[in-house]
């Protein structure tokens, strides 16, 4: 890599941080509480106004591209304040905003050096399954036990199409943001029964990449297999 491209992903790298602090830093000095919490939340949003659907939308990009910061209690905040489906939409906005900049943010820094350490990989190399992405993506989207700034960032070093990341994304996260947005604080997982979930689609998605190569005339391996035009 030449002094060039370095210099690029340094400029982006310090672009998104100084954004990301701008952002925390208005938050913060228009009252955001310290506490997350769905209540606290709501009664700040509902303080502010005309200005709360965009302060909910920055304040879940924030959430998604810093990675610490839940996304689950914004959700609820969203329909505490909004109603259920005005504060999902809100809610969803911001996510897939957010998403799209960690996404691509991975994909400037890492993308390149990756694919040329796992040129040969189904889920990492130029010619990657687009499906097998998709699916992959959705359904890490759909268990709130999954990172969703880890997810975006994985997601950015793949080889999954842009627009396919962001249509995974999208359907991936409306179920439980829509939960969450319509039942509030009142909602709770169940533990055992999210972190279950999480182990399974885990064990699919690192076991269905060797099954694909093993088997690449299986019924499921021309439904998934790598192919650029699919």
């Amino acid at each position: 890599m030449n002094r060039s491209q370095w210099a690029f992903r340094l400029t982006i790298l310090i672009i998104v941080a100084l954004l990301m602090g701008a952002i925390w830093l208005i938050l913060r000095q228009l009252g955001m509480p310290v506490s997350l919490a769905p209540v606290a939340l709501s009664e700040w949003l509902s303080d502010q106004g005309m200005s709360g659907p965009f302060l909910l939308m920055l304040l879940m990009i924030l959430a998604v591209v810093v990675g610490p910061i839940p996304t689950l209690p914004i959700s609820a905040a969203a329909g505490l304040v909004y109603g259920t489906f005005t504060g999902t939409a809100i809610a969803v906005s911001g996510a897939l905003a957010g998403s799209i900049i960690a996404f691509y943010l991975a994909r400037i820094l890492g993308r390149e050096a990756v694919r040329r350490k796992l040129g040969d990989n189904p889920v990492f190399s130029a010619t990657g399954s687009q499906r097998f992405l998709f699916i992959a993506v959705t359904l890490t989207r759909l268990i709130p036990l999954f990172s969703f700034a880890l997810i975006s960032y994985a997601a950015g070093v793949t080889a999954i199409s842009f627009w396919r990341y962001a249509l995974a994304t999208t359907l991936g996260m409306i179920p439980m943001t829509f939960v969450f947005a319509g039942l509030g604080h009142s909602f709770e997982l169940s533990p055992v029964l999210t972190v279950v979930a999480a182990a399974v689609i885990l064990v699919v998605m690192s076991t269905l990449p060797l099954y694909l190569g093993r088997r690449p005339h299986s019924r499921l391996s021309r439904f998934l297999h790598l192919d650029t035009k699919v």
